[in-house]
């Protein structure tokens, strides 16, 4: 999904093909957005939580949340009749449910990758100074120190991306940068 607008931009993929998936992401939002604010009844749930040998729960929550756990699939949560006429009135079709359940399993993992993405993004900006002596930071390991002397990256950014120099090295490096 991601990558057909870049494809289309290309003239490889074609404005019906941009429309499938404006749609199927625009329906996947929709469902995503159903499980965020629909509430279970346990007793509905607890049936399905007990053969999946999952805990079973006290109180009503969001469907969202029983969602993301590892054993409940798309098959369960249709077994709840508020699921199912959901996506028999949507037109939901199985490329949207597939995509909606992608995104709850994956959500935690997208969320620290883009939090990663960020933070990389935010080291670019800060520049090592050209003659920066890494001998003198004792609290850098040996290999880091190593491997900085020989490369001598222009940005935090790039220091992390060298094998050999771990996230701690990096924290040391920054300490020392007073940032």
């Amino acid at each position: 999904m991601r990558l057909t607008p870049k494809s289309h931009a290309l003239g490889l993929a074609s404005q019906e093909r941009m429309k499938r998936v404006a749609e199927k992401e625009q329906k996947s939002e929709l469902f995503l957005s159903f499980f965020k604010t629909t509430s279970f009844r346990p007793e509905l749930m607890n049936p399905i939580l007990e053969r999946l040998d999952s805990a079973p729960v006290k109180q009503a929550d969001k469907m969202y949340k029983v969602f993301s756990r590892p054993k409940v699939k798309m098959e369960h949560m249709l077994e709840l009749d508020e699921v199912r006429q959901f996506v028999a009135e949507h037109g939901l079709n199985r490329e949207v449910l597939e995509q909606a359940e992608i995104q709850v399993k994956y959500a935690g993992y997208i969320e620290k990758e883009k939090s990663n993405a960020d933070k990389l993004q935010r080291l670019e900006n800060i520049k090592i100074p050209p003659n920066f002596d890494y001998s003198a930071i004792k609290s850098l390991s040996f290999e880091a120190r190593e491997k900085l002397e020989a490369i001598k990256p222009v940005t935090i950014s790039q220091a992390s991306r060298i094998s050999g120099v771990s996230p701690s090295d990096i924290s040391v490096l920054l300490v020392y940068m007073g940032r």
